[in-house]
């Protein structure tokens, strides 16, 4: 509708992704060229003797780089990647989607860090941000079916709020049975950083998304006097604003601040109003 709206040539998602496939590719480099692997690993994964020594930055590097002897590792987050990411940056935009895959990623290393501080070792991967986008997609989206291959092969129609169910009582079992007790799992999961991640997704969908930040309470007894309830019904009412679109030159002006708001916060954000005012820019490009 704007012919001079500047558009962005790559957009968050694509950065992601780029930026995991250069921390797998410098890891195979520094792994099978120069025999530094255990070395690489030491100064970006996340494991607790990092944190002790100050490397805070492993909160956030582990969640771009894999498992170098493990293809699927990689292959499977960006897969995940990619279609949750692409759904919910036109829902929440770009910021909040980098925003949130640093949340996610930063409270995954947190648990699995508090969890694993006694036993030691090391976690790499960006599931426990894909993980919390898969719960914010659960919510935006619980009832949309959604076909993926298992194992590659096999068509699988599902809903997402069971996948999402489906998958956080599996890595609630793996957490109860295996990691809190210092066993390694079978699953081959970091079970605490996928409940970290899929916590944050759930705040960020109950208490950021949804605007929602008061604990719920219990409505208080508490009347006005029966004079302040006449003086209320016999007062004005509130007024109403609508912007106004009457000329070509206001509705071009509306409609680029509308398009701003849908670049920076996604379509979601958008009130009823906003919409109306698209789709009168929208009809009346169709008459021309």
């Amino acid at each position: 509708m704007r012919d001079d709206y500047p558009r962005t040539t790559t957009s968050v998602l694509v950065w992601l992704m780029a930026a995991i496939i250069a921390g797998f590719v410098l890891q195979n480099v520094f792994l099978r060229w120069f025999g530094l692997g255990r070395e690489f690993d030491r100064l970006f994964a996340l494991s607790p003797d990092a944190l002790a020594s100050g490397q805070v930055w492993t909160l956030l590097t582990y969640g771009f780089l894999h498992s170098p002897s493990n293809l699927l590792h990689i292959v499977g987050n960006l897969l995940g990647l990619f279609f949750l990411g692409r759904e919910l940056e036109t829902l929440i935009g770009s910021r909040r989607l980098l925003g949130f895959f640093a949340a996610a990623t930063l409270v995954g290393g947190l648990l699995w860090t508090a969890v694993n501080w006694s036993t030691g070792g090391f976690v790499i991967g960006a599931s426990a941000a894909v993980t919390g986008m898969l719960v914010i997609f659960a919510c935006f989206y619980p009832n949309r079916p959604i076909t993926f291959l298992l194992f590659f092969i096999l068509p699988v129609t599902l809903k997402p709020k069971y996948v999402a169910l489906g998958l956080l009582a599996l890595d609630l079992c793996g957490f109860v049975f295996y990691e809190i007790m210092g066993a390694l799992s079978p699953f081959g999961f970091a079970h605490s950083a996928h409940l970290g991640g899929m916590m944050a997704g759930w705040i960020y969908f109950r208490y950021i998304h949804e605007g929602n930040w008061r604990l719920p309470t219990k409505s208080v007894g508490i009347e006005l006097p029966r004079w302040a309830k006449r003086r209320a019904k016999t007062g004005q009412p509130a007024p109403s604003y609508q912007v106004n679109v009457s000329s070509r030159s206001d509705l071009k002006a509306e409609v680029d601040r509308i398009l701003d708001k849908i670049n920076s916060h996604g379509f979601g954000a958008l009130t009823p109003e906003e919409k109306r005012i698209l789709d009168e820019a929208r009809d009346l490009l169709s008459r021309r």
